[in-house]
């Protein structure tokens, strides 16, 4: 069985696993990281999004061959590392605006969030309603609006 490289959450990772396996099922079985959520497996419902070198990505859709040994996947239990704080700014936020309401998919709207206010910031720009509008995590529950504005609170601390 080949043996699969990466960095997850600031620490380097091998795991013996075959190539098909899709990265969701390698962070959550492998290698214990839960905060990535399946909902779909096929990249519609974004509830597993995470990082990959700083880019927002959905693993459920990925297999782990794609996944490089220099590649570092962040997901929310490696959030607020990257600030070197407790939380991130936008979990912060998400705890003052009181998002969450099953919860379910929050982890994967919050990592959307950072890599949506990252690229805008990397235009030189602040975050607009046509850049919320591209986000498009679902969330069962309905709490886009607080979504929105917790996004909008989070970026001013990012």
């Amino acid at each position: 069985m080949p043996t699969q490289k990466f960095t997850l959450n600031g620490k380097p990772v091998a795991v013996d696993v075959e190539d098909d396996v899709r990265l969701l099922w390698v962070l959550r079985d492998k290698l214990g990281v839960t905060g990535p959520k399946y909902g779909c497996g096929l990249n519609v419902c974004k509830s597993c999004t995470s990082h990959i070198n700083g880019k927002a990505f959905n693993p459920c859709s990925v297999p782990v061959s794609d996944i490089k040994a220099t590649d570092e996947v962040t997901t929310i239990e490696g959030l607020a590392d990257t600030v070197g704080s407790t939380l991130h700014p936008m979990q912060e936020a998400w705890l003052e605006i009181d998002v969450a309401q099953c919860g379910y998919c929050q982890p994967g709207q919050i990592m959307a969030a950072v890599a949506k206010v990252k690229q805008v910031r990397a235009a030189g720009r602040e975050i607009t309603d046509a850049d919320l509008d591209e986000i498009r995590n679902i969330c069962r529950c309905g709490t886009y609006h607080r979504i929105r504005e917790a996004i909008v609170k989070g970026a001013e601390g990012m």
